[in-house]
């Protein structure tokens, strides 16, 4: 593992960019990019549209160390360059900003009121590639849509028992049990979440780090104490649907919870924009969020 960004991560100022859509969010990201479905013609069009946005997210003057403490990656996005580097490169070598990898393969079916993961069967070879290519950590991400003690039960003892196998891997997991902002009776949701987790978090070994995130809390710094857990590297907070005024308003009264935004982060961004108009609409909204994170 690598110490100085590990000593990054965990106590410098700036949030986390969520720059990893894929399957069949990716449509819909480069919809609202202003590139239509109609633009390209299978899934080898699509991968370089959306890396292409990416990169140009990436290679903006207003994408800095300043404001971004890392960048979340999909798969194709890690195995992918920019200038020449492969993206992870290119962003610490370059920018001075770290890099994360989605492992996730997406969502089952609804049971017990939350959506697990899908099996993860190549998940071994993926973190070596994942070493090899210079990553950081990694996210995975399930979805609780009602109050079902078992169904939270189960959605955690899925997401640590992977985050103990990526941590023996050399990496940092990013463990995301996302609370719909919809679910019926979110701040009870959030209060089971908590319990469990507490209690995964203190069957860890003192070498097991983890990052968190999690669905800004309706109670604000209600998840302050996990915080200064010893196994917990940092909590990140997603936008989880909220528009980024939002959910900047709704962070910024969370003491220490940084951002991991991602449609929140590159909305009103459009590729017919100059490259002024782009840099500007992107600063802006870094700025926000950087703001929103710095409470």
């Amino acid at each position: 593992m690598n110490t100085l960004q590990l000593e990054r991560m965990k106590n410098d100022n700036g949030f986390i960019a969520a720059l990893d859509q894929s399957g069949g969010s990716t449509p819909k990201a480069l919809a609202i990019y202003g590139i239509p479905k109609e633009a390209y013609a299978d899934d080898a069009e699509m991968v370089q549209l959306v890396h292409d946005m990416r990169t140009r997210i990436m290679k903006s003057p207003s994408f800095t160390k300043d404001r971004i403490l890392a960048a979340i990656l999909f798969e194709k996005t890690m195995d992918l360059k920019v200038d020449d580097k492969y993206s992870a490169d290119y962003l610490w070598e370059t920018k001075g900003i770290l890099s994360f990898l989605k492992v996730d393969q997406g969502l089952m079916e609804p049971v017990n009121g939350v959506q697990l993961m899908k099996p993860i069967p190549s998940l071994d070879a993926l973190l070596i590639r994942a070493q090899e290519r210079h990553i950081f950590g990694t996210k995975m991400r399930s979805v609780i849509k009602e109050v079902n003690e078992k169904g939270i039960k189960d959605i955690v003892d899925q997401q640590f028992e992977l985050g103990k196998v990526i941590s023996a891997a050399g990496l940092i997991p990013i463990i995301e049990p996302e609370v719909d902002i919809h679910t019926p009776n979110k701040p009870l949701a959030e209060a089971l979440l908590k319990k469990e987790i507490l209690e995964h978090l203190n069957t860890l070994d003192a070498n097991t780090k983890i990052m968190l995130k999690l669905t800004i809390p309706d109670v604000d710094n209600f998840y302050a104490d996990l915080m200064n857990h010893p196994n917990v590297v940092r909590i990140v907070a997603l936008s989880g649907g909220y528009s980024r005024e939002e959910a900047n308003e709704k962070l910024a009264r969370n003491q220490k919870l940084i951002a991991s935004f991602s449609r929140a982060l590159t909305e009103g961004l459009n590729v017919n924009q100059t490259e002024e108009e782009f840099n500007n609409m992107l600063d802006k909204s870094i700025q926000s969020i950087y703001n929103a994170s710095s409470k």
